[in-house]
């Protein structure tokens, strides 16, 4: 089983950026790079979103029309880590982000297996 670990929220203006982290290990203490990686979001009263993806190479890349040309995202596989860099942020992103696990890229909650507990970002103007 896969363990992953959200860093990096907290809070921040309108504009202002953020780097999300998600350390992945498993039992042994090493986790294989063999995982396509997604960020998920999921603000007050709203239901989980889905923000981002990444093949586990990392050189193929899905984003939600929303997340359109401000957020990147990107892996370290040397590292087990996976980051989400979040650019022009709006009050609208405020929102819990997960980052998941699946064994390939998908926009679907259903494909990934693997959960992370979450980081909170609130962005106020």
């Amino acid at each position: 089983q896969v363990q992953l670990v959200e860093s990096g929220g907290g809070l921040v203006q309108t504009g202002d950026s953020l780097r999300l982290s998600c350390a992945a290990s498993t039992a042994s203490g090493r986790t294989s790079s063999s995982y396509a990686m997604g960020w998920f979001r999921q603000a007050p009263g709203r239901e989980r979103e889905f923000v981002a993806a990444i093949s586990w190479r990392g050189r193929t890349t899905v984003y939600a029309d929303s997340m359109k040309g401000r957020f990147t995202i990107s892996r370290d596989n040397a590292k087990n880590t996976v980051y989400l860099q979040m650019n022009s942020l709006k009050p609208e992103d405020t929102a819990v982000y997960y980052c998941a696990a699946a064994p390939t890229v998908t926009r679907e909650e259903g494909g990934y297996a693997y959960w992370g507990q979450g980081t909170p970002v609130t962005v106020s103007s």
